[in-house]
C-alpha cells in the first residue's frame, strides 16, 4: 500500500534531506530505519531541502506491505529506529498513484530571525539580526508576490533551466520574540528562499533599498547575490 509520511527534522546534522552519494542525509536515515523493520522501500520526498536547512511539515510517501496497517504502531517502531532529529508525525494511506512531489500544489517556507544574541542552544535554529526594521521588511516582502523570472534569485549550476516561479504569498510577521519571513509557492529554484531573504535584511540594514529589488526581479540589474545563512530556514508546509 501506498503511504504518505508527514515528518519533523534538525537539518543542522546532515548534508541535506535527498539521498546523494556524499554524506549523512534525512533519507538515509529514513530507509535505515525502514530496513531495521524489514521494509525494503524507495522514498518520494515532496521536495529536496539543502544542508543545514529544517523540516516542520516535510512529507514523503512510499510503498509499505500491507500487513502493516496499525499505522500508529508503525510510527511509533519507525520512530524507535530514527536519531531524535528525525520524527515521524503522521502516516496516512493515500492512492496508489499518490506522488508527494507532483501532486504538491503548494509548499510553505518559513525563515526565523531575531534580535535577541543566539547561544550555543539556538544558534542552528535562528538567525541573529541587531536591528529589525518591521514596518520596511512587512513592505519589501511583499515586492515578490507574483510571477517573476527569479534568474537572480537562484544558485548558479541548478540544474533547473526555467527559472520562471510564481510567488502565491509573501508575509513577514512577529511571533513571541521571533520575527518570521514566510514564502507561499508551487514550487522553488535552488536556494531562492535564502537569496530572497538575504536581499530582504541587505535593504533591513540598508545597503540596499526595496527600489533595487525591484531592479533585480525585472532583470535589469544583478544587485545582490549573498543569501542568507541556512539556520534560520525551515520547509514549514506541503498544501496538496
Amino acid at each position: 500500500m501506498n503511504l504518505k509520511f508527514k515528518i519533523s527534522y534538525d537539518g543542522s546534522l546532515y548534508q541535506g534531506s535527498q539521498k546523494q552519494p556524499n554524506g549523512q542525509t534525512v533519507e538515509d536515515k529514513l530507509l535505515k530505519a525502514f530496513k531495521k523493520i524489514n521494509i525494503e522501500t524507495n522514498i518520494v520526498l515532496s521536495g529536496r531541502t539543502d544542508k543545514e536547512v529544517h523540516a516542520t511539515g516535510q512529507v514523503f510517501n512510499c510503498i509499505v506491505p500491507d500487513f502493516w496497517e496499525d499505522f500508529f504502531k508503525l510510527k511509533e517502531v519507525l520512530n524507535r529506529n530514527l536519531p531524535t532529529s528525525i520524527k515521524i508525525l503522521k502516516i496516512s494511506k493515500v492512492k496508489d498513484d499518490f506522488h508527494s512531489r507532483f501532486h504538491a500544489k503548494k509548499r510553505v517556507y518559513r525563515y526565523l530571525i531575531t534580535s535577541k544574541p543566539t547561544n550555543p542552544f539556538n544558534d542552528k535554529f535562528i538567525t541573529y539580526v541587531e536591528n529589525i526594521n518591521e514596518e520596511l521588511l512587512k513592505t519589501a516582502i511583499k515586492e515578490f508576490i507574483g510571477v517573476y523570472d527569479f534568474k537572480y534569485f537562484h544558485k548558479t549550476g541548478s540544474d533547473k533551466e526555467l527559472t520562471i516561479r510564481e510567488i502565491f504569498d509573501a508575509s513577514f510577521y512577529k511571533y513571541k520574540d521571533i520575527y518570521v519571513f514566510k514564502f507561499t509557492a508551487n514550487s522553488y529554484l535552488r536556494s531562492q528562499i535564502r537569496l530572497m531573504v538575504g536581499f530582504l535584511l541587505a535593504i533591513n540594514n540598508n545597503k540596499q533599498n526595496i527600489e533595487n529589488l525591484k531592479e533585480q526581479l525585472t532583470l535589469q540589474k544583478h544587485n545582490f547575490k549573498t543569501p542568507a545563512i541556512a539556520n534560520g530556514l525551515y520547509l514549514a508546509k506541503i498544501k496538496y
